[in-house]
């Protein structure tokens, strides 16, 4: 499978903005798909997830109640909703997703072998 993502931008602290990752290839809907982002001189950090198997969401304490993520098997596509923006959200975000990784191990940006390439979101205070 290969990811695309897309959606970010420059937008206002309070503000919303829905990021995209589109997968082409395989069946997207056995994946994990996750969404990282990565600060200038900071490490990729895990924002949300789905897992490989059921409904399941999982978000970084950060993100929580602020984002959230879905995704539309028939489409292929992962959404990232993110509302209520803080400059601190400011980063390069990132798609990912892998057929194999177990729910303990989401958090890992070592867990996926996948990634699509970085968009990104820019928050003014």
């Amino acid at each position: 499978v290969q990811l695309q993502a897309s959606g970010g931008g420059l937008v206002q602290a309070g503000g919303s903005r829905r990021l995209s990752c589109a997968a082409s290839g395989r069946t997207f809907s056995n994946y994990a798909v996750a969404w990282f982002r990565q600060a200038p001189g900071k490490e990729r950090e895990f924002v949300a997830a789905f897992a490989r198997t059921g409904s399941a969401t999982y978000y970084a304490d950060s993100v929580k109640g602020r984002f959230a993520i879905s995704r539309d098997n028939a489409k292929k596509t992962v959404y990232l909703q993110m509302n209520s923006l803080k400059p601190e959200d400011t980063a390069d975000y990132y798609c990912a997703a892998s057929a194999s990784v177990i729910t303990s191990s989401l958090r890992s940006p070592r867990s996926y072998a996948t990634w699509g390439q970085g968009t990104l979101v820019t928050v003014s205070s």
